[in-house]
């Protein structure tokens, strides 16, 4: 058994390491023109000035396409502040599907002629001023149809947010490659000819989970969807530990709602070394423990240079806080990570942005608004 453990260990160290050695040092862009920027915002945005800024400093000229409820105070400023950049899309309450999908959506009915690519972003993200660009830079030169970052998670104050981060970066530096990956709503771009081949109206009708979604359909249509490794977004986390424990679940259980193999496979997978951390630390010897601890080291320092490469210096020391739990308690970790999993197969609902879903297959069967 000791055996079994050292080789399962040593392919974890080998899977982080795998991501460490196919990030690219040579982060090339695009600028193409024809570039629209899809915002979906939740009525209570407050603006995000640090946002806004960080978007005006990207390298490449875009329309940002505002996509609200039509009750955002804050979203109709910025419109009439901004001018022709920003266009203001008003969508209305979602009935039968998502309130993030509903906004999207209308979006897509107000493109023009002119949007030859298109962008899609979340508001809760600290974007570098080489996203757009290396985004854009594949779709450019064909060498996908569909291009995705991935959050890195910038934890707050308490020791849950940690946890949490701690969890996420085991998915954020999984090896990716062009056949398996799954676009992550946050930071992803298409080509026009790609959102019409697929015909992304019809695609988001009715669903919950845009990502979820669109990569299903992509890689039902066979489209090119390809990882941008470098791009690790920051995102920043932050609450009680009931809620950011929700978030957990609900990530899980998006992907549970619409594809129960993907789960299952994500699941087992986990549970492999959750029971194998079990046996180490119950009835294997202080070698194995030694073993466990020492590949864990090696994950997290191979995850800290993974950090320093992609996120800028404030926002990696940040970040790095998650590393201390794969260090001190590796095992917690990968037991948090099944938790979630598994509280993600107790209930098809889903609670998100003010929100009860009830999904099934994901396709959204009712939904109703939660009391404020």
């Amino acid at each position: 058994m000791i055996w079994l453990w050292a080789i399962l260990q040593m392919l974890t160290l080998i899977g982080v390491a795998t991501y460490w050695r196919h990030l690219p040092t040579e982060r090339k862009e695009e600028a193409p023109e024809g570039v629209a920027v899809v915002l979906s915002l939740r009525d209570d945005w407050d603006g995000s000035p640090n946002l806004i800024a960080r978007l005006k400093a990207q390298n490449v000229c875009f329309r940002l396409i505002l996509a609200t409820s039509g009750d955002c105070p804050a979203a109709r400023d910025l419109a009439a502040r901004e001018g022709d950049w920003v266009q203001l899309v008003a969508a209305g309450v979602a009935e039968g599907e998502g309130q993030k999908v509903h906004k999207l959506r209308a979006a897509l009915r107000e493109l023009r002629l002119e949007d030859r690519y298109l962008v899609f972003l979340d508001a809760d993200i600290v974007p570098p001023a080489r996203l757009l660009g290396r985004l854009l830079f594949p779709l450019v030169r064909d060498k996908a149809d569909i291009v995705t970052g991935y959050r890195l998670l910038l934890p707050g104050r308490g020791w849950m947010s940690g946890l949490v981060g701690a969890v996420e970066m085991q998915l954020a530096t999984l090896p990716r490659s062009a056949t398996a990956t799954m676009p992550w709503g946050g930071a992803m771009a298409m080509t026009r000819a790609g959102a019409d081949r697929l015909d992304l109206d019809a695609v988001l009708a009715g669903r919950l989970s845009d990502d979820m979604s669109i990569g299903l359909a992509g890689w039902r249509a066979k489209l090119r969807m390809r990882p941008v490794r470098d791009l690790l977004v920051a995102s920043p986390i932050e609450g009680r530990a009931a809620d950011l424990l929700a978030f957990g679940v609900r990530q899980y259980r998006h992907v549970r709602t619409n594809s129960l193999r993907m789960w299952g496979i994500a699941t087992g997978v986990v549970a492999v070394q959750s029971a194998a951390w079990l046996w180490a630390i119950g009835w294997g010897s202080w070698t194995a423990i030694a073993i466990g601890y020492g590949a864990a080291s090696g994950r997290a320092l191979i995850r800290r240079k993974i950090v320093t490469s992609v996120l800028e210096p404030g926002q990696a020391k940040v970040a790095k806080r998650s590393l201390y739990w794969d260090m001190v308690t590796p095992f917690a970790v990968i037991w948090a990570h099944l938790a979630v999993q598994l509280a993600a197969a107790m209930s098809n609902d889903i609670r998100w942005g003010g929100w009860l879903y009830h999904v099934k297959r994901g396709w959204v069967t009712s939904m109703s608004r939660l009391p404020s």
